[in-house]
């Protein structure tokens, strides 16, 4: 009689590890390509990226059993990859004494010529520059804008007000803008 009890909760815990990782990759499924652009926006390198996108992953997974869908998957998804964000950016400016070198990014684009695909990725590395230039406050607000997310989202996320979300948004599109304007 024990070992059938032994067995059953060992059953039991064998699907609930089955369902966890179904969650899991079904997260990482809907929202990975939008938290590996969001790793971008923290790192320099492509090599930065995928060792944040790593380490966003695993605190995914660490911290999907205590997930009580107080807000969406999204949400707890790029909740995690902020948190990570910071913490890589914390890392990396102890590291490097407080500069971080502007590297390019590479950007795949399948366009149809290769002077749309130079012209594309010549814009999309100035706009990548002209984000990674914007202190992490607005940065933020833009590339989790630019995956999606409403106000109320971004404002579970980063942990303030919608109407600071609608602020640091407007300030960091003044920025941008001026940050381009000068580069012309």
């Amino acid at each position: 009689m024990v070992e059938i009890g032994s067995s059953t909760m060992a059953d039991r815990a064998s699907l609930d590890r089955a369902i966890l990782e179904q969650h899991f990759e079904r997260i990482l499924a809907a929202n990975g390509p939008a938290l590996s652009r969001l790793a971008a926006s923290y790192t320099n390198t492509l090599s930065d990226r995928d060792d944040l996108l790593q380490e966003i992953a695993f605190a995914i997974w660490q911290a999907l059993p205590r997930f009580r869908g107080e807000s969406s998957e999204r949400t707890f998804a790029f909740r995690i990859a902020h948190n990570r964000g910071i913490t890589y950016l914390t890392r990396a400016r102890s590291q490097t004494s407080g500069s971080i070198e502007d590297e390019e990014i590479e950007v795949h684009d399948p366009a149809p010529g290769p002077e749309s695909d130079l012209a594309q990725r010549q814009r999309a590395g100035k706009l990548r520059q002209a984000v990674h230039r914007l202190p992490v406050a607005y940065r933020q607000v833009i590339m989790l804008t630019l995956e999606g997310l409403g106000y109320k989202e971004i404002s579970e996320v980063l942990g303030i007000s919608e109407s600071n979300v609608g602020v640091r948004l407007n300030r960091a599109r003044q920025l941008l803008h001026d940050l381009l304007e000068n580069w012309k």
